[in-house]
């Protein structure tokens, strides 16, 4: 009867951690598509979004220290590491 009463418990809890990390990608996606969407408004406009911490990072960039880059940009803006690295090689251009 133990065993049981363990089994359901452990099957609730797959499908609540399943729906929340259905949930949380659904939430990422749509906050990566509102990124885009804000981006494209801002070039269109001719807006630049300018960072004072920004500054720092393209310095280091300029300096060709990359990974010193990626780090400092994941530091003051809480990107992973995909989105850093994308982030300043747009800078290199």
């Amino acid at each position: 009867m133990d065993i049981t009463v363990l089994l359901y418990l452990l099957v609730a809890l797959s499908v609540l951690w399943g729906s929340t990390e259905t949930r949380a990608r659904r939430i990422d996606r749509r906050a990566a598509r509102l990124e885009r969407k804000v981006d494209l408004l801002l070039a269109q406009l001719g807006v630049q979004d300018v960072d004072p911490a920004h500054g720092r990072v393209a310095a280091l960039v300029r300096q060709g220290k990359k990974i010193q880059a990626i780090k400092l940009y994941r530091e003051l803006t809480d990107a992973d590491l995909v989105e850093a690295k994308n982030a300043v090689e747009r800078m290199e251009v």
